[in-house]
């Protein structure tokens, strides 16, 4: 046997001209000796890389995830200091954190003029504009900013400016672009500023873009970003008394130096009760407070949770990797037993061969993470299309220094962790007696088999709790899936617009358009239903109004009514599938003018009027100290789902679009139009994908500037609404099948190996007559032993991790005995066949050659 390294004759030693250089020359000597002794055990090298490759790339791809989301900063300088400042609205229960409801017209007034926390302070809220005369018409994302939020976000323009606050006062219309509408719809026009564009058809001048990477407001997913900003510019109708009871805008500052947010919010306070001081007698009983919290922990409130536990199921994935490679490593050193012994008694130190050991383990883990990195950038590259809609900065996901030094550490600390154990173990050798054994290697001690035995039962403890929580992931899924929507989405066609009010100025002009649009519509082949809403069930948004009911007393304490409404025109209810329950549907003849008439859903039924006929009861928006008129109750429905099939039904009402001024009363403004926005609903005979073009077309037809936004079918709408539950169950359930994968090969290699070193005793058992059914009975007995501890601890550990899933799962205990015993019932079964083909194997052993080869 030809051994080689430097504790072995004198001839290949370096010149010694400092410990330094003899150091580094020692440790490329070692580098070189492990190269040559991986590249002896192809197989084992190239198996081991790429199961630290899936492992470090699956970590990598959702570190970048989490790194961009949670850990990087926001892209704004000192972005530790900006702050969100909104109300928490006492008494109304609005399902938020907190009850915070953002802010009002007055608010942003006060808040800009009076706090003293802030170095600058500003409002924003969301809109949408038409935009023509730049190719083909379009409906463009938008917000509209005072002039503090620039200043707070502190981020200069790539070209041109911002708006100033005299600009924002005075109603000036100018725009800032985001760099890609500057792109896509301008093609880098470096002489864009200055240059007018129509939005709503209003010319508006071009005063700067932003950089490439800046987004304001930062909202989840990528098709809400706003692609302009515009000066706030408050309407004459956003200042009118009922404005102080819409909280429908935002507000984002910075911190002045030296100032916590407690102490800003303590100051916003003070602010908050001169406010409530000013409240118009219609809303006088609300009681508001300030809140101050960190603008990041508001972005990445949601998402925490989920990206938590996906860290932690691919961090499993990595551990069972890492166990693997540490078992293949202890056979391995098995194996080479008598080789060390020969090398320890010839007088080679036992450190030099560690270090040797731990480097071969580093060159693997280190290859493993370069591949992994590639196929983390692959898999960033193709799934991040595929990222919900729910997730925040979805732009910010890459791979990064801070990514890619995080997969390299993630390669070192896995080498040191995969080798020293196995290393250490094999060195612990007895010389003498690997020495007696002569022609036989690798034979297998108690020690080692006990250690690797102890790592297969570690897998697949871990990997049970991961296809734990994925069947309990599956499960919740299921139970999504079978709630009932509350409509029939198949057949449907939706697709939102807005009339700008430049073009459609008066009412009249609006009825017009609606009227035309739906007998259009009804015209075409195969529609059997149609209809317009405001709010689109499954589409998430939430128009939350409050409300009286005649002859209600509330119990005390309770909070006000609250319920989300819809303003409807013709068939919605038939186009959309939703029952009616009792009374009817609405007709041509609840227009302006005509008794005011409302649809309830169930919902609203039982708890205001539990085992009543709801027909001819009476209702009226707003709160007991505003002047409304009372609409008349003709008909009830049945519950839709709003947001996500997994989120619980709310109270709900419909109202006639002719009849949006009349049902608010005292508290509609001269400008207020009915209808002027909608989302058009459409039935038909025809597959749902095949009206899309009709649609547009007939829009077209009409106005010829006017885009249709959101054209969709509404499967398609209730599959989006699903997303983030798919994802989850799908990518934690694809984490869940990588780690049994891993675990079953690591009980398959245990297995293989013991077979392979009890070669000697099982050719005697069958010299001694043992059938060779009972030699398979034996092997399986040896896998089936070491699954079920194995599945026993892990049943153990995903009870324990159960509070982890809690928040994640949908009308599923986390204790769920039917998941829980379908993931011990398949990794119990794949372990068994994992142990057949080692078990055949020495069935299948000649007795009378193997003894001969011994």
């Amino acid at each position: 046997m030809r051994l080689t390294g430097q504790s072995f004759g004198r001839k290949h030693a370096p010149e010694v001209t400092g410990l330094e250089e003899t150091y580094m020359q020692k440790l490329r000597l070692d580098l070189r000796v492990a190269m040559r002794q991986l590249a002896k055990s192809p197989g084992f090298a190239i198996t081991a890389v790429l199961m630290l490759a899936f492992g470090i790339g699956a970590t990598t791809a959702i570190f970048s995830i989490v790194e961009a989301v949670l850990l990087r900063p926001l892209p704004f300088p000192d972005s530790e200091r900006l702050m969100v400042l909104s109300d928490r609205l006492e008494g109304v229960n609005v399902g938020t954190n907190g009850n915070e409801v953002g802010v009002t017209v007055p608010d942003i007034k006060a808040y800009t003029r009076e706090t003293q926390g802030f170095t600058a302070l500003g409002g924003y809220q969301g809109t949408g504009f038409e935009l023509s005369g730049a190719g083909e018409p379009a409906q463009l994302n938008a917000s509209r900013l005072t002039a503090g939020v620039f200043s707070a976000l502190g981020v200069q323009p790539q070209l041109g400016r911002v708006f100033t606050a005299d600009e924002d006062e005075h109603h000036q219309q100018v725009v800032v672009l985001s760099y890609g509408t500057w792109v896509s719809r301008f093609h880098r026009d470096a002489q864009i500023l200055g240059q007018k564009i129509l939005l709503d058809r209003k010319p508006y001048i071009v005063i700067g873009v932003m950089p490439r990477n800046f987004e304001f407001p930062l909202v989840a997913g990528q098709l809400n970003r706003s692609e302009l900003w515009v000066p706030m510019s408050f309407r004459p109708d956003e200042q009118v008394p009922v404005a102080a009871a819409n909280w429908s805008y935002q507000m984002v500052g910075r911190l002045k130096p030296g100032i916590s947010a407690k102490q800003a919010e303590s100051d916003a306070q003070t602010v908050a009760q001169e406010i409530m001081r000013g409240f118009p007698p219609m809303i006088a009983n609300l009681k508001i407070s300030a809140m101050v919290r960190p603008l990041r922990e508001d972005i990445t409130l949601q998402t925490r949770p989920l990206l938590r536990t996906l860290f932690l199921a691919v961090a499993v994935v990595l551990l069972i990797a890492c166990v693997n490679l540490a078992g293949l490593m202890l056979v391995r050193a098995t194996r080479q037993q008598r080789e060390v012994a020969v090398r320890l008694a010839l007088g080679a130190r036992a450190s030099a061969l560690l270090r040797q050991a731990i480097l071969e383990s580093l060159v693997l883990s280190l290859s493993g993470g370069v591949l992994g990195l590639t196929l983390a950038a692959v898999a960033l590259r193709v799934g991040k299309s595929m990222l919900p809609e729910s997730l925040p900065r979805i732009s910010e996901i890459g791979l990064n220094w801070s990514v890619v030094g995080f997969a390299l550490a993630l390669g070192v600390v896995t080498g040191l962790v995969c080798g020293i154990v196995p290393a250490i173990a094999a060195l612990r050798t007895n010389v003498n007696a690997n020495l007696k054994e002569g022609g036989r290697s690798g034979s297998e001690g108690g020690g080692h088999a006990r250690l690797r035995s102890t790592l297969v039962v570690a897998e697949i403890a871990i990997a049970l709790v991961l296809l734990a929580s994925s069947c309990l992931l599956l499960r919740s899924f299921e139970k999504m899936r079978s709630v009932d929507l509350g409509f029939r989405p198949e057949h449907v066609t939706t697709a939102a617009y807005g009339l700008p009010q430049k073009q459609y100025e008066k009412q009249s002009q609006v009825d017009t358009f609606n009227r035309e649009l739906l007998q259009r519509l009804n015209a075409l082949p195969g529609v059997t239903a149609l209809g317009t809403t405001t709010q689109l069930p499954a589409g998430g948004a939430n128009n939350n109004q409050t409300f009286v009911v005649e002859g209600y007393t509330p119990p005390k304490g309770a909070d006000l009514n609250l319920a989300t409404t819809s303003q409807v025109i013709g068939n919605f209810f038939p186009a959309m599938g939703i029952p009616l329950l009792r009374g009817r549907f609405f007709t041509e003849a609840d227009r302006h003018g005509a008794q005011l008439v409302i649809i309830v859903n169930h919902k609203l039924v039982q708890h205001f009027w539990p085992g009543q006929d709801p027909i001819g009861k009476r209702i009226r928006i707003g709160t007991p100290e505003m002047q409304t008129p009372w609409m008349t109750v003709v008909g009830e429905v049945g519950d839709v789902t709003l947001t996500s099939p997994d989120e619980p039904s709310k109270e709900q009402y419909y109202t006639p679009v002719d009849q949006g001024v009349d049902d608010a009363g005292a508290l509609a403004q001269p400008t207020d139009l009915n209808g002027n926005y909608g989302i058009i609903v459409l039935r038909s005979l025809l597959p749902a994908e095949q009206m899309e073009n009709a649609l547009r077309a007939t829009v077209r037809s009409i106005d010829p500037l006017l885009p249709l936004t959101q054209v969709q079918t509404m499967e398609h709408v209730v599959s989006q609404s699903e997303a983030p539950r798919r994802f989850n169950t799908v990518l934690i359930g694809s984490f869940a099948f990588a780690a049994v994968v891993l675990a079953v090969l690591g009980i398959y290699s245990v297995i293989a190996f013991s077979v392979a070193s009890r070669v000697q005793e099982m050719a005697i058992r069958m010299a001694l007559g043992s059938q060779r059914g009972a030699i398979i009975q034996l092997v399986l007995h040896s896998g089936a032993k070491l699954a079920v501890v194995g599945c026993v601890i892990g049943l153990g550990g995903a009870a324990a991790a159960s509070g982890l899933m809690r928040s994640l799962l949908f009308d599923v205990s986390p204790y769920d005995p039917l998941a829980m015993s379908a993931a011990a019932a398949g990794v119990l079964l794949l372990s068994v066949a994992a142990s057949a083909l080692p078990a055949l194997r020495a069935a299948s052993i000649d007795p009378m050659r193997a003894l001969r080869g011994e």
